[in-house]
């Protein structure tokens, strides 16, 4: 299940991400989320913007991710490559799992979908896991995006059919 987090989920949150940095290390991936990324203050704003969601199941927490409909600054450029569609789209952020339960980022991917069936995403260009996950999800690898504090990012883009450029 999938319910909006509220500031008493902190403490679960915080060390789904400590479990998820820990998995993306052991997976050759040093580079992604360091420093203690995402921090309190970040994951706070989220809550309070209600865009910070939480999976659980009836013994607690396992999943978090972001999620809103619209515009994100961090997609208005993109170089190697194009996006797929100029629509409305929803993006994921910060897709994390405690590793209790499989198949995280597709429940986040269904539950965007259902608010907006396009959905852009990025991820670190060492995350393969992730990479993987996404193709094999029905995402396109579309280009290059630049994130905030000035690093690269694999971008990728699902969008509904009739959003897909007609074939010639």
């Amino acid at each position: 299940m999938i319910r909006s987090a509220d500031t008493g989920d902190m403490e679960e949150i915080l060390s789904i991400y400590d479990k998820a940095r820990a998995f993306m290390r052991s997976h050759g991936n040093g580079g992604q989320w360091r420093n203690g990324y995402p921090r309190r203050e970040l994951l706070e704003y989220d809550i309070e913007q209600g865009r910070l969601y939480v999976l659980y199941d009836d013994f607690g927490l396992y999943g978090v991710f972001m999620m809103l409909v619209g515009d994100d600054p961090t997609y208005a450029e993109i170089r190697e490559g194009s996006w797929l569609s100029d629509g409305e789209y929803a993006v994921l952020h910060r897709v994390a799992s405690s590793g209790r339960r499989r198949g995280v980022l597709q429940e986040a991917v269904s539950f965007a979908f259902a608010a907006c069936p396009h959905i852009r995403i990025d991820t670190h260009a060492l995350n393969a896991p992730m990479q993987s996950a996404l193709m094999k999800l029905g995402f396109r690898r579309c280009g290059i995006i630049v994130c905030d504090d000035g690093t690269d990012r694999v971008a990728f883009e699902l969008v509904p059919v009739e959003a897909k450029p007609a074939l010639e």
